[in-house]
Order: C-alpha cells, then sequence, then structure tokens
C-alpha cells in the first residue's frame, strides 16, 4: 500500500499517514499480498436478509474499498458506494469499534473541511504462508493488509516425513515470533505442498520426492504444532496464483504455470479461476508418459517428470561425459561459462520442455506459459531453446515466460490464499464480539 493517501481531483494535498503505523517493508517481500483472484468471499451472505444483514454488508463493502484502493475519507467512501454520509459514518465508526479499521491520516483540501482518512487496521489478524519443498521450507507471516511481517527461509534437512512437519513446526514458530506474535494471533495457515491433497483422507497423494509425506496424520500432527487452521494446496497451483496475481501471467486469460524443479508441476488459471479438475489432479504434468525407446527392457517406462525435472539435467550432462558436476545449477553454471557438454544438457532440458508446453498447448490453448521453479531460475539459457524445439514440434505458438517472483511465487500464492479465508473470518469474529452479526 502506498504511504499517500489518495486524493480525489481537486481534493489537493495530504498529510501522510502516521508512519508508525505504516506496514514493516524491510522484508524480503515488501509488496502487499493481495488476493489474487479477487476480492475475499462476503462474509454476510448465509445470513437472513434483514436490516442487520444490510448494515453488515456495508461495513463489508467499505472495508474493501479501503484494502483495494486505498485510504479514502468519509465523502470519498460515501461517493464511492453510493451510500448516505451518515451510514458511511456508523459503518466506520463500527468498523473503528471492531478494530476492523483506522484512521490513515489527514485529507488538507484547497478549500473545505480537513478530512480524516481512513484505512483497514493491518493488526486486526495474522495469517501463514509455508512452501514445503524438498529442498528448502519458506514462511512468511503477513498483516491482514497483506503486509511481511516475518519471513524464514531454511534448508530442509528432514529426513522423515515426521521430521520435516517438525521442521515446518518450529520455523513457523520463529516466524511467528520474530513477527512479535503469538500463535492464537494467526487466523489461518495455507500451505503449498508437493502433490495432491485429498480432503476425504486428509493426506497428501502423488509426492514421490517427500518419502512418507503421504501418511495419514501427518498435517493434522502440522495443525496441532501449529495451533492453527491450515488449508493445503499444490505448490503448483499456488505459484500459479502467485505469478498471474503479481507476475508474468498478469491479464492472461488462460495462464499456464510450470514449476519445475525437483519434480515437475503445472498450476492453470482461465478466466481468472484456478482449475483444479475433478479429482484435484489437473496440471500433474509430470505423469505424463513419453514413448518408450526402442529396445527397451519390457515394462519399461519412462514420465516427463523423468525426463524434465532437476535430476534428469544432472544425468544427462553426467551421461553425456561432464563428470564433476554435483547439482542441476552447476551444470547451468558451466552452460553459462561456455562448457559444451553442459550446453548439450541444457538443449535436452529444452526439447524435454518443449515437448511439455506442445501438449499444454494442444489441450488448453494458453496465452502464457511461464517456466518456474528451480530450473526457472535459468530462463535466459532455456527460454529461446524451447521455443525452438516447440516450433519444430507444433504449429501453436504460446507466449514463454519467465516466472517474476521466482522462488517466492508459492510462498506468495499461500499467503494470498491465506488471506482470503483470514479477511472474511476476522470480519465475522469481530463482528460477532461487538455484539453485531
Amino acid at each position: 500500500m502506498s504511504s499517500h493517501p489518495a486524493t480525489g481531483p481537486g481534493e489537493g494535498s495530504a498529510r501522510k499517514p502516521d508512519p508508525a503505523r505504516s506496514t514493516p517493508g524491510d522484508t524480503p517481500l515488501e509488496t502487499p499480498v493481495d488476493p489474487p483472484l479477487g476480492s475475499a468471499v462476503d462474509p454476510t451472505l448465509d445470513q437472513p436478509w434483514n436490516r442487520q444483514r444490510l448494515r453488515s454488508n456495508n461495513e463489508w463493502l467499505l472495508l474493501e474499498r479501503l484494502r483495494t484502493t486505498g485510504p479514502a475519507s468519509r465523502a470519498q467512501l460515501a461517493r464511492d458506494s453510493g451510500l448516505s454520509k451518515p451510514t458511511v459514518s456508523a459503518a466506520l465508526a463500527s468498523l473503528e469499534q471492531a478494530g476492523l479499521a483506522r484512521e490513515a491520516g489527514l485529507l488538507a483540501p484547497e478549500r473545505g473541511r480537513i478530512a480524516v482518512l481512513y484505512e483497514p487496521d493491518p493488526t486486526a489478524g495474522h495469517v501463514l504462508g509455508i512452501d514445503i519443498g524438498r529442498d528448502w521450507l519458506r514462511i512468511a507471516v503477513a498483516d491482514l493488509v497483506g503486509g511481511i511481517t516475518a519471513r524464514r527461509d531454511v534448508p530442509n534437512r528432514g529426513r522423515t516425513a515426521d521430521a520435516v512437519a517438525d521442521a515446518v513446526i518450529a520455523t513457523a514458530h520463529a516466524a511467528i515470533a520474530e513477527a512479535g506474535l503469538t500463535p492464537e494471533q494467526v487466523v489461518h495457515a495455507a500451505i503449498g505442498t508437493p502433490g495432491v491433497w485429498d480432503e476425504s483422507q486428509q493426506r497428501v497423494r502423488y509426492a514421490p520426492n517427500l518419502p512418507g509425506w503421504g501418511r495419514p496424520g501427518l498435517f493434522d500432527r502440522i495443525r496441532a504444532g501449529l495451533d492453527s487452521a491450515i488449508s493445503v494446496h499444490n505448490d503448483a497451483n499456488l505459484a500459479a496464483l502467485g505469478e498471474y496475481a503479481r507476475g508474468s501471467g498478469v491479464g492472461s486469460s488462460v495462464f499456464v504455470y510450470l514449476l519445475i524443479g525437483t519434480g515437475l508441476g503445472m498450476g492453470v488459471v482461465s478466466g481468472g479461476k484456478l482449475r483444479q479438475g475433478a479429482h484435484g489432479t489437473a496440471g500433474e504434468i509430470g505423469f505424463l508418459p513419453l514413448p518408450t525407446p526402442p529396445g527397451s527392457a519390457p515394462g519399461t517406462r519412462a514420465t516427463l517428470e523423468s525426463a524434465a525435472s532437476a535430476e534428469s539435467v544432472l544425468r544427462t550432462a553426467r551421461e553425456l561425459g561432464l563428470r564433476c558436476v554435483t547439482t542441476a545449477k552447476e551444470v547451468f553454471d558451466s552452460a553459462r561459462a561456455g562448457d559444451p557438454i553442459a550446453l548439450a544438457a541444457v538443449q535436452h532440458e529444452a526439447e524435454q520442455l518443449a515437448y511439455a508446453v506442445a501438449v499444454v498447448s494442444c489441450v488448453l490453448d494458453p496465452d502464457v506459459v511461464v517456466l518456474g521453479g528451480g530450473i526457472g531460475h535459468s530462463a535466459d539459457l532455456l527460454l529461446g531453446r524451447v521455443e525452438r524445439a516447440l516450433h519444430d514440434l507444433t504449429p501453436l505458438r504460446p507466449r514463454l515466460a519467465p516466472s517474476l517472483l521466482g522462488e517466492d511465487a508459492v510462498l506468495i500464492g499461500a499467503l494470498s490464499t491465506a488471506l482470503r479465508t483470514a479477511r472474511p473470518e476476522v470480519f465475522h469474529r469481530r463482528s460477532a464480539a461487538t455484539g453485531r452479526p
């Protein structure tokens, strides 16, 4: 959120809001995180239609207006919403009483009275965003307007599913403490993980790169350790939401995000909505079978993930004779230095990714395909090669783009998702606490 209050035409200059109330900006993610796919759900919709619901609906409307367009005066809110000034004043008073809105400064017009500006109170609630990967755990705390108040990135050294779960809990508690909060002040935690969340069984399926991660009861352990409501989401889907909100997917009609790292996943946003399929497995492109090479042993079957993930880059480089590398990053670094074997391995990776994009293009017809994840960091070497290989495979031409969010895409998507759940929940709780619906 800008530190300068918005002013309408002809309203003159404004005094800045109190700096002591500003959102901390000295974190790795300074830009406030907003819900990527529209506003949070109106929490008044399940109430009977009466005067109380009307009043609550007005308060929610004004709170969302302040959140999406910045600080505003009573007069500005009345003009924007079509509500009367007395109605706006009463709603703002109720929001202040509930701790949902606060004064943000003063507007000093060239003529007329000085007006008080209002904004959502960011301290009304907090959320956790959690990105669980095989190599890294990334966890951030955000206030209710999306400002990052604490963040921890730690290597994932867990060798068992329980060890990873305990590391998530410990890192989350460290981030919460760094933000000056207690676990009870966290309204919701959104967790991004490889695999597909099975709501009926409360466990993750299809996450082979995290051994034991599909064990029933594992996320009950995390929920109890965090002492907070949680929701679990596929990491590629969250990355797609993050990139659609504030990355290379902004403004696209059909957007595809390829998460290329330890595994291979895909998130699809179409018409502003995440597409997850009938069983939540839409985008599990890593399972796509590849043609069996001639002479292969009976029963041999390769998948796209085995041919296009980080491990395949390393394997290809070693098979070609580059023995000194131990990670895919080292292969790409060697390619940048001009090593011909590393360049050949990069070319092979580009051809596998081009095949993936060709398949996706035939089925979904996206206008943008973003390369993200660990391998996506090497888009400088990959994009041109993928595009040329794609042109040899199909006449379809989606625009290829690098991720603008890099390693933060999943985390930003997780925070955005947590905020979409938390905002109406906080509104309901605080409204009820003040004796309103």
